[in-house]
Parts: structure tokens; C-alpha cells; sequence
């Protein structure tokens, strides 16, 4: 594994505790979230997390990257939600070697743009939700994106449509238009970080948006071995309840969870994400149950907590880890919960 750099941890520790946490009932109350929230991320230079830092970005290691998302996430998960699907195009910017790289590499690493992402629908079962249809100048894509975060915050979607076995990945301008729509979606939890689904009717993209066209079966192996990092959103927000809560036998839990999924390999990935996802709606129904009937007011964190864990059983799924997750929350006895922790 690669050092965690301890400053650019730190900092986030700081942006979460001092300006996201005291802010994040605030936010989620609001219907949006504020320009100024996702300004304190990008000043704390998190836009650059992702990339390079010949692009301009902190150059920061996977361990590091887990370690911030995690952070911001105790902080305002709604916040950190939103800024953390730049991840996706920042890294498709620097990967490609098209025009799509001078465009948007220094932008997104900068902060100077920002970008979300459209691929929640390459996990769904089934026929294809959205498609691309070869053209003479490029593709059209048609379809729907059912989950694009961010609407009104970001510059440019990253977005994957299908052409056979194949994913087209483009880098798409975030408006509405004569050939995209967006409705929004409302949401339990994190309903401020304008979730929309957003349909295509032959919206063409020019060869040179695309950044890369993969076979599907190479993209669904890619995307288990970075579950590690979809892990640390309920890492942040278990942690957050923990803190409230007080001293429990759930701290040794969350270590030796975190333990678990930072030693797995991309096979085990999914049995370690859902015993997060478990870990997190325990601890913050402990911290509802703690705190009695006051729990469920709205001015009252715990309520936020608990409704976000909720999100974090279905946010990233795939079918191995709906699977485990049903194996766990199912679970007839502690004995049978031990024996899932292995």
C-alpha cells in the first residue's frame, strides 16, 4: 500500500469538523447545496485530489483519496457527495489522449470546472438504459442516465452510453438542452445534492468528446476493484455517529472493518462494502436510540445520519454486494453476523 499524506488528511479532518458537520442539517434542510459549501472544498484544493500534479491536482495516492472521502463524508455527506463525483471525469481527462485532456485535465484539477458522472445504469440489469448509435461525425446517444448528482454545481458529465458489448465514455456539457433533458429526483437522503435523471434524445457527441470506448465486461472487472473507495463514504458517516454516540464496542468493529476492506482483494471487495454498509445503519440506529424521541427531529444530526446510512446500503450497488447485504441484514443471530465477519 502506498504513505497516506497526513497534511492533506488533516486538512480535510479540519474542513469537516470546523465548516461541513456544523453546516450539514443546514444544507440538507436547504434544497441545494450552497455555492459556498462546495467553494471550501475547492479552496482546500480537493478538486485537485484526483489528479496529477502536472495537471495541477495533489497527486494524491489511493490510500490518501479513501482517507479525505471518508472525512468529508463524516462532515456533510450531502457536500462531499457532490464534489466527490469529479473523481470520474478528472481521471478520464487525464487518461485520455485526445482533445478531451487539454480541455478539461487542468480545468477539473484546478477546480476552475467541475464535473459529475452518468454511469449508475451500466449496473442495472437488463437491456440498456442508455445507448450510443454510431454517426458520421461521432455518436448519438439516446436514452436515460437515471442518476447524475450535482445538476446546476457542475460544467461537464462524464457519461457512459452502450454500443453492443461495448461502453462509449464522453464527456458531455451539464445543461439542459434541445436533445437532454433533467428532471429531478427526490430523494430521502442527501436531497440536496440535486440528483437528476437526465434523458437523451439522439444527442450527438463528436468524436473528439469521447475519451475512451471499452468492452463492458473490462469496465464491470475496473469497477469492482475500485470498490475500496465507494467503502469510504460509509467509513465517514458510521465514524461521525460513533463520535456522538461515545465509547462502543462498535469503535473495534469500524477498525477491524476498515482493516478488512483496505486488505481485500477485488473478489472480496463486495463482502467487505456491505459489511460498511451494516456497520453504518447500526451505528447510527444506536445513536437514535441513545438520544430517544429528540433523535427524530429535524433540527437533530442523528436523524440526518441515520436516513444518509439508509442511502449508503443502495448508493454503488451492484448485485454481489445487494447480495451480502441481504445475507447480513437478514441475518437470524449474532452468531450468523459474527460469521460474516469472518
Amino acid at each position: 500500500m502506498s504513505e497516506i499524506d497526513g497534511d492533506i488528511v488533516a486538512t480535510a479532518a479540519e474542513l469537516a469538523d470546523v465548516n461541513l458537520f456544523p453546516g450539514a442539517l443546514a444544507v440538507d434542510a436547504k434544497g441545494e447545496v450552497p455555492t459556498a459549501a462546495l467553494d471550501l472544498v475547492c479552496g482546500a484544493g480537493f478538486h485537485g485530489l484526483f489528479s496529477p500534479t502536472e495537471f495541477g491536482g495533489l497527486g494524491a495516492s489511493p490510500e490518501t483519496q479513501w482517507a479525505v472521502l471518508e472525512a468529508l463524508a463524516g462532515g456533510c455527506l450531502t457536500t462531499s457527495f457532490v464534489w466527490a463525483q469529479h473523481a470520474g471525469p478528472s481521471r478520464a481527462a487525464v487518461e485520455t489522449t485526445g482533445p478531451m485532456r487539454d480541455q478539461w485535465a487542468e480545468a477539473l484539477a484546478t477546480g476552475e470546472a467541475r464535473g459529475g458522472v452518468a454511469f449508475a445504469h451500466l449496473n442495472r440489469p437488463g437491456s440498456p438504459m442508455l445507448q450510443a448509435d454510431p454517426c458520421s461525425d461521432g455518436w448519438l446517444f439516446s436514452g436515460t442516465a437515471p442518476f447524475v448528482t450535482g445538476w446546476d454545481h457542475i460544467d461537464v458529465v462524464l457519461t457512459a452510453a452502450r454500443w453492443a458489448d461495448s461502453i462509449v465514455w464522453a464527456m458531455v456539457d451539464a445543461r439542459d438542452c434541445e436533445t437532454i433533458t433533467s428532471r429531478r429526483l427526490s430523494l430521502t437522503a442527501i436531497d440536496s445534492a440535486v440528483t437528476v435523471e437526465l434523458r437523451f434524445d439522439k444527442h450527438p457527441v463528436a468524436t473528439k468528446a469521447v475519451t475512451s470506448v471499452e468492452q463492458l465486461k473490462d469496465w464491470k472487472e475496473r469497477y469492482r476493484r475500485g470498490l475500496r473507495s465507494n467503502g469510504s463514504n460509509p467509513l465517514g458517516v458510521a465514524a461521525r455517529a460513533m463520535r456522538l454516540l461515545g465509547p462502543s464496542l462498535l469503535d473495534d468493529q469500524l477498525s477491524e472493518a476498515r482493516q478488512q476492506i483496505d486488505a481485500a482483494t477485488a473478489d472480496q471487495l463486495p463482502e467487505a462494502r456491505a459489511r460498511l454498509g451494516d456497520l453504518c445503519v447500526r451505528a447510527t440506529a444506536a445513536l437514535v436510540a441513545s438520544i430517544g424521541g429528540s433523535a427524530l427531529f429535524v433540527e437533530h444530526q442523528a436523524q440526518r445520519l441515520a436516513r444518509e446510512a439508509l442511502f449508503l446500503l443502495v448508493q454503488g450497488q451492484t448485485p454481489e454486494i445487494k447480495r451480502h447485504h441481504l445475507e447480513r441484514l437478514t441475518a437470524s443471530s449474532l452468531t450468523q453476523r459474527l460469521r460474516n465477519d469472518g
